[in-house]
């Protein structure tokens, strides 16, 4: 007997398993859609992350970029350690190092 011929309980056996195959393909793509979309929801939750940590580090690079600045750190030392700048009176050469060792005392 020819499968496209054969009857189960009225209906051509061709047809239930077509029927059955289309039901299959329609229940996998509807999983398949909804883990998709879940994945999706995923990305745009990462992405958002991804912003807001660049966000922070454009931050935190303005707030060392303040911190570093020159003048801020030489009126810092000034007020808390008392450091100045060197004078140019203190100032030497290479060659003066050796005569500035031997005037230093020794501890």
């Amino acid at each position: 007997m020819n499968l496209f011929n054969r009857y189960y309980r009225g209906v051509r056996l061709v047809d239930i398993v077509a029927t059955a195959a289309l039901i299959a393909l329609i229940t996998s793509l509807y999983f398949g859609k909804t883990i998709a979309g879940g994945e999706r929801t995923e990305i745009a939750q990462v992405e958002r992350q991804i912003e807001d940590e660049q966000a922070r580090i454009r931050l935190l690079r303005a707030e060392v970029t303040h911190l570093e600045n020159p003048s801020r750190l030489g009126s810092l030392s000034a007020s808390h350690l008392g450091l100045a700048p060197i004078a140019a009176s203190k100032e030497t050469t290479p060659d003066g190092l050796a005569v500035a060792l031997q005037k230093a005392p020794v501890s």
